[in-house]
């Protein structure tokens, strides 16, 4: 839970994560004049593993002050939320994703593997691509019964992996292939056109854009330039002094000018633009 916030406080950060799973990636840093607010990231249980990466919490306490924009660029990750008494399931967004915080309240969400959610949903993912739908349409009205307790956070992560187990998810050897293939996108910046990753899994163009627009939702070419727009915002983060045609070398962009104009089409800035504004919040 989080406590009261004086108006004239400076912003309070709360980050917390299982080492497994690591810190948030893709998160546009737009820095809050005051406010609390926290971000907990927690690991899946085994049983879960092919289908869940992991479990997150955020809170924010903005009662009597502004609200504070928010913003990301979303991973290849299909999420079941709860908020405000309500469980929706948010498709992958192919743009930038933007929400208002205001006045106090959580969210907590279950982040599923990038093929993981088609063992509860037997559709294309593509069909709920920037999509936000009731939970109800999929999971049925026993979903609306897993209400969850701010203050029982303990309890979050056993009761919706109860769920999610009673759901019997089958193992799909497909939804293991795609989860890997997808993490090979993300541990080989080499790879960054759909080519190369043909060559790369030993499978033709066409069978890729198939099996991502069942299991994944987004085109592989999709997936490939997201994580490079995500390594290029954490060099962003982290201060150093960056060469941004040595960086679109790395990233595997033609030229700089090609890499300055795919992240300014998506974030809405350039890379040294936003690098000005992130600092504003350290």
């Amino acid at each position: 839970m989080l406590g009261k916030t004086r108006p004239d406080a400076r912003p309070e950060y709360e980050e917390r994560y299982d080492a497994i799973v690591g810190k948030a990636r893709g998160v546009l840093q737009q820095p809050a004049s005051a406010g609390k607010f926290r971000h907990l990231r927690m690991s899946a249980p085994a049983e879960l593993s092919p289908w869940v990466a992991h479990f997150w919490m955020t809170g924010w306490q903005l009662e009597g002050l502004e609200p504070h924009l928010v913003e990301t660029l979303p991973h290849p990750n299909f999420h079941l939320v709860f908020e405000s008494g309500a469980w929706i399931v948010s498709g992958i967004h192919t743009g930038k994703f933007t929400r208002t915080l205001e006045g106090n309240a959580f969210a907590f969400g279950i982040k599923f593997t990038p093929a993981g959610f088609h063992a509860f949903f037997n559709q294309p993912a593509a069909s709920l691509a920037n999509k936000m739908v009731s939970a109800k349409g999929i999971f049925g009205p026993c979903i609306e019964k897993l209400q969850l307790d701010a203050n029982a956070e303990d309890e979050m992560v056993p009761q919706s992996s109860a769920f999610l187990l009673s759901r019997h998810p089958a193992p799909d050897p497909l939804v293991t292939q795609v989860n890997q293939i997808v993490k090979g996108i993300l541990h080989n910046p080499e790879i960054s056109t759909v080519d190369q990753l043909a060559a790369f899994t030993g499978m033709n163009k066409r069978s890729l854009q198939r099996l991502f627009h069942q299991y994944v939702g987004a085109t592989p070419k999709w997936v490939i330039r997201r994580y490079r727009l995500h390594e290029l915002v954490e060099r962003c983060h982290s201060g150093e002094q960056l060469d941004f045609a040595q960086v679109a070398v790395d990233l595997g962009y033609f030229d700089q000018a090609h890499l300055i104009n795919d992240f300014r089409s998506i974030v809405g800035y350039s890379p040294v633009q936003y690098r000005k504004m992130a600092k504003r919040g350290d």
